[in-house]
């Protein structure tokens, strides 16, 4: 992606056994995992955190497991590297920037898109969008990335994270976080991989 910034997508293609042996978990991972029923799900959780190892361990560095701050947002134990997961069904990623916040997501193109619209969309949105199942595609993929770099609660897709027109196919949007002590305006590249598409915010 940039030479401070880079990403890793991957199918999921292990069992749990496979993808936790040899994985360091701390407690509280160790935890959330055992919080986690559904045993894809649970695969899931495991293969991001295998992804943000080997991308870890890709740039030098030892991967000792992550931990959250008090909003829930992961990080890396004894790292200032910046970090990002997502997964859906069969698919894991993450990212690492090397000294600013990132978010990531990775989401299939899917008709119900068109309706969850009016909650996570503004109406200069929503117009753009004109209900084309790619464009509001874009719109939720790239607003949960933002979601995920700003990383606190209390923020609403709708009021207080919003995405510049973009042309059909464009990978490199412009986003914004506009609350009322907090404006910041922030790249969001997105491609068509994986499941549908993939977006990173920094």
């Amino acid at each position: 992606m940039t030479s401070d910034c880079v990403a890793r997508l991957q199918a999921i293609t292990e069992d749990e056994s496979t993808l936790r042996a040899g994985l360091p978990l701390t407690m509280s991972e160790q935890e959330d995992l055992a919080g986690i029923s559904h045993p894809s799900q649970r695969v899931e959780w495991l293969a991001c955190r295998v992804a943000i190892r080997q991308l870890t361990e890709s740039q030098g560095m030892p991967y000792w497991g992550l931990q959250k701050d008090e909003f829930g947002k992961p990080y890396l134990i004894d790292s200032p590297w910046h970090i990002s997961l997502s997964h859906t069904a069969g698919w894991a990623a993450a990212v690492l920037h090397r000294s600013r916040p990132v978010g990531i997501d990775i989401e299939p193109i899917r008709e119900q898109f068109r309706r969850v619209v009016p909650r996570v969309l503004s109406e200069s949105e929503i117009t753009h969008a004109g209900g084309e199942p790619n464009r509001l595609a874009v719109y939720w993929c790239a607003k949960e990335a933002l979601y995920k770099l700003y990383g606190k609660r209390q923020l609403t897709f709708r009021e207080h994270l919003h995405i510049e027109p973009f042309a059909d196919g464009a990978s490199h949007l412009i986003g914004h976080v506009r609350l009322p002590d907090h404006k910041e305006q922030l790249i969001i590249q997105c491609f068509q991989a994986g499941p549908g598409l993939l977006a990173v915010a920094y």
